[in-house]
């Protein structure tokens, strides 16, 4: 695949993009970047540069029908700002970009402020008219979230994204919102939600039974959470492609069976005749007959109650492990998970760490179960593989968090990323979704249909909004917004 670079593009220092930069970024991200960049353009053989603006990709095979669109997703660095620089350690130097906006002020763990750059190359592209409207944009880091909102209703702050339930029902309240100055707005949108669950770590000895993780996810209790917790607020995630066309439901179809069909004697065999389910109650807390059916599967996995503590039977070991958070907030979400493995005489610790140490045990691997989240596009590709492909189960930093190695799911995989078309790629991967459904990697929890806004009265909505996306900054303001105090540079 052959690109062609505007000969308007240009860094923020006003140095020309050229193919040089492109092929310096491939190999710079590729080799010293995340490893998700080696994995999503694992396809890619090599580039070249014809000229100074015509670089070319060569390909593994023409199969992959993304590749050639995903390649220009491909963030381009300046080389003569970064050569002789170490990328791949932690710095607090403002690198230099080429988008509409640079980073103009740093305060670590605190705020950074954006600056519109008002020689943007390509500010009259066509794709970005009407976008990119404020001059100054700054983001606020807040520890806690309670103070956050505090601060917005303070006018501290012009927008925030609400993700706890609770507190969007409960203290999005007083004055502010009476009286208009504060909106609050719910936004549906069709994008894919993808998966949310509490995740096993497959490398552990406990989780690698498949009938041990089907049996825990009993103890989960969605409908009484829902009710109790959220304010019914959410839906229960039943699919690795929830909210969209994408998500599995049902028997297999026919064109399904015939994707699943070689895999048959590798595959559990209900999921050739059943309909996947959740464990579902009726809300009221009472789940004895999921523990029963809970302890059950447990038996048939060589676990029984010795002194009122799971135990194996062949090892006499009993089952403790560790649930890991990074928000407090998910505690209250967890503890009814905790209090019902207890009545299975399992013990498990809820441990919150900081965010320093929860990304470094993330990507080494280092816990038993996490609350975590794979999201989703409406086009899944190549970023499956870092997901669930078996050479990545092993890869420090990978989003193969479970740990999967299974061969079926990797040829699915190839599959998913080879599919000739829409349609094809449909049946793909609700094949690949069916059997990861039924590997019982996560306990699914929830997900929701709307973006939670609350803004301050100050801002113009967009002209139209696509149903797949909310963006603010295509908006604009009312009247001009004075800054709060000497250090507040911008509301944004």
């Amino acid at each position: 695949m052959t690109f062609y670079i505007n000969p308007k593009a240009r860094f923020r220092d006003g140095k020309a993009i050229t193919a040089e930069d492109v092929l310096f970024s491939f190999e710079l991200l590729t080799t010293q970047g995340h490893p998700l960049y080696a994995t999503y353009y694992h396809d890619v053989i090599k580039g070249e540069a014809l000229d100074e603006l015509t670089v070319k990709f060569s390909f593994r095979n023409g199969e992959n029908k993304e590749l050639p669109l995903i390649m220009g997703q491909l963030p381009i660095l300046p080389k003569h700002f970064w050569q002789g620089r170490e990328f791949n350690k932690s710095s607090l130097e403002i690198p230099v970009g080429s988008g509409p906006y640079s980073i103009s002020e740093v305060d670590p763990g605190r705020a950074i402020v954006y600056q519109r750059n008002p020689d943007y190359w390509a500010k009259d592209i066509a794709v970005n008219k009407g976008r990119y409207n404020f001059d100054t944009i700054r983001y606020d880091y807040y520890r806690d979230n309670n103070v956050a909102l505090e601060a917005l209703k303070s006018n501290e702050f012009d927008l925030r994204i609400e993700n706890t339930s609770k507190t969007w029902h409960t203290a999005y309240t007083g004055p502010q919102f009476d009286s208009g100055q504060i909106i609050k707005a719910e936004i549906e949108h069709q994008n894919p939600t993808g998966m949310q669950g509490l995740v096993f770590n497959i490398r552990q000895p406990y989780f690698s039974d498949p009938l041990v993780r089907r049996a825990l996810s009993y103890a989960f209790d969605f409908e009484w959470t829902n009710k109790q917790l959220f304010y019914g607020a959410y839906s229960r995630t039943t699919s690795y492609f929830s909210n969209s066309e994408l998500a599995s439901s049902g028997l297999p179809s026919r064109e399904e069976l015939a994707i699943l069909e070689p895999f048959r004697e590798q595959l559990p065999a209900e999921l050739f005749t059943k309909a996947y389910q959740v464990p579902t109650t009726n809300g009221d807390g009472n789940i004895r007959n999921n523990l029963r059916q809970a302890q059950r599967l447990l038996k048939q996995a060589g676990w029984s109650i010795e002194n009122n503590q799971l135990t194996n039977d062949q090892s006499g070991e009993t089952m403790t492990f560790e649930i890991m958070l990074i928000a407090p907030e998910f505690e209250r979400i967890v503890l009814p998970f905790k209090k019902n493995l207890e009545r299975l005489g399992i013990e498990a610790a809820i441990r919150v760490v900081d965010t320093q140490q929860y990304v470094n045990r993330i990507n080494s691997f280092d816990f038993d179960m996490i609350v975590g989240t794979f999201g989703q596009s409406n086009s899944p590709g190549n970023e499956q593989r870092d997901f669930w492909h078996s050479s990545e189960a092993d890869r420090p930093g990978s989003r193969n968090r479970i740990g999967i190695k299974n061969p079926v799911i990797d040829e699915l995989i190839k599959l998913v990323i080879n599919a000739p078309d829409r349609e094809a790629l449909t049946h793909r991967t609700r094949a690949l979704d069916r059997v990861l459904l039924w590997g019982h990697y996560v306990i699914p929890q929830y997900h929701t249909r709307k973006y939670r806004v609350a803004y301050w009265d100050n801002f113009l909505d967009p002209p139209s909004t696509p149903n797949l996306l909310w963006a603010w900054t295509t908006g604009g303001l009312k009247a001009p917004v004075q800054p709060l105090n000497k250090n507040k540079n911008s509301r944004y």
